[in-house]
Formats: C-alpha cells, structure tokens, sequence
C-alpha cells in the first residue's frame, strides 16, 4: 500500500513538475516560493494590523509569529528530521526526470514548510478576520495554495509531502486563532 501511494506521488509529481513546464510557470512559480518576494506582503500585514488594532494589533503579529514559530519547529525539526524523505530533486532514481528551476537543498522533503507556514499563517489570518473581511478565505486560500504548489513546480518537494504541510499548517492556525480568542476574552 504505501509503494503504492509513493508511485502515485511520483507520478504526480511529474506530471506537474514536467507535465504543466510552460515559460510563464517556470518565471512565475519560483517567484511564488521566494520569501523575499512576499515581504512587502508580511511587512504590510504588521503594519496593519498595528496601526488599526493597536494594542490587539500587536497581539494579532504575536500570534502570527506564534503561529508561524510552531509551524516551521513542527514541521522542519520534528517531523522532517523523523520522516526522512529526499527531496525529488535529490532523489537519484528522478535525476534525468528533474528540471533544475531553483536551488534543491540539501534538508529533507516531508512535509513542505513552505505548504506548512503559509497555510497556518493563511488559516490563522481566516479565523481572526472573516467576521470583519469576508474576501480573506479566498484570498488567504489562494495564497497558501499557489505558494504550495509552486514547491512541487520547481521540484523540490511531492505533492504529497505539501498536502500534508497544508494539513498540519491548518491544524496549527485553527489552534493559534483558537488560543488568541480565547487570550482576547480574557483581556
């Protein structure tokens, strides 16, 4: 069963890292990937927050980091370090399969950070202001979701391995945006 599922996963993988290359994805994903890229976006979601919320508008960027401390110690030193998997672009048995579109990394692939950070920080951001912005779950969705398959794009990580990062980063900004509720009713 799971030989299985790993077959799947690969061609999967390849299907998308190969199937879908075209000139546009292949200049637009790496972008989608690259932290630098979306600091605008991270510095304007602090200023925000602050300056309209004030006092909870710090507590709301102490939650974010919050959320995204647990996300990235979750999924980068526990879960990776324990699972194992290579990374496909590190993966010998896919070496003529790959298209080299970023830097591969030397750490392990399951699950993606990147799927598990954006998607905790997106769900986070959903819980805390869709009573007041109901466009943030389309938007925070799309967001999490285009950054996460651009990881299995450039082929540094199954899609499998950004499912599960989704999962898990949903979990984590369920619980965060749960905890900072909770912390707000006490106030």
């Amino acid at each position: 069963m799971i030989g299985g599922l790993l077959e799947f996963d690969t061609d999967l993988f390849l299907s998308i890292h190969r199937g879908l290359a075209n000139n546009f994805f292949d200049w637009l994903m790496p972008l989608m990937r690259n932290r630098y890229f979306w600091a605008p976006l991270y510095l304007f979601i602090i200023i925000f927050c602050i300056r309209e919320y004030k006092k909870q508008g710090v507590y709301i960027v102490g939650f974010l980091l919050l959320t995204f401390a647990i996300g990235d110690l979750t999924a980068s030193r526990i879960i990776k370090p324990l699972a194992g998997r290579l990374r496909p672009c590190n993966d010998l048995s896919l070496a003529e399969d790959i298209i080299h579109r970023v830097g591969c990394g030397s750490g392990y692939s399951f699950p993606s950070a990147h799927a598990t950070n954006h998607f905790a920080i997106a769900v986070f951001l959903i819980m805390v202001f869709y009573g007041r912005w109901k466009p943030i779950l389309p938007i925070g969705i799309f967001w999490a979701v285009i950054i996460s398959f651009s990881q299995i794009y450039v082929g540094v990580h199954y899609p499998v391995d950004v499912m599960c990062g989704a999962i898990l980063g949903t979990m984590i900004g369920f619980f965060t945006s749960k905890l900072y509720k909770k912390t707000q009713q006490q106030l």
